[in-house]
């Protein structure tokens, strides 16, 4: 089950955190897409996390790649118009805008959620 999260709270608590609840931000996304996408080979978010850390944030444009893909996949699933932006997101990532990744993702998981019945 996909838990919806309001977006400017997590803006916020991101900047007044110093990133501390970015970290958990994308590992809670990350965690989500994989479930709702059922894609057994993306990586968890704690792994997802480390890879990005230990690699230097290579790993990060991978990620964003692949979470566009795994999104536009679990959006099919549940009946939602498909949006692919796994290029935007490498975009995003590669000029340091990774918030706005988590910024986009979270808002179409948050779709998931409605349509599924979520509070």
């Amino acid at each position: 089950m996909v838990q919806k999260r309001d977006v400017v709270t997590a803006i916020i608590l991101s900047i007044v955190t110093c990133g501390i609840y970015g970290i958990f931000w994308f590992i809670s996304l990350t965690d989500d897409v994989k479930n709702v996408s059922g894609d057994t080979d993306m990586q968890s978010g704690g792994m997802s996390f480390l890879l990005t850390l230990v690699t230097c944030g290579i790993y990060g444009f991978f990620w964003a790649y692949k979470v566009g893909k795994a999104m536009s996949v679990a959006q099919q699933k549940n009946g939602l118009q498909a949006n692919d932006n796994s290029v935007l997101y490498l975009v995003l990532q590669l000029f340091g805008l990774s918030l706005v990744t988590y910024v986009i993702v979270q808002s179409d998981l948050n779709k998931i959620a409605e349509k599924n019945g979520a509070a």
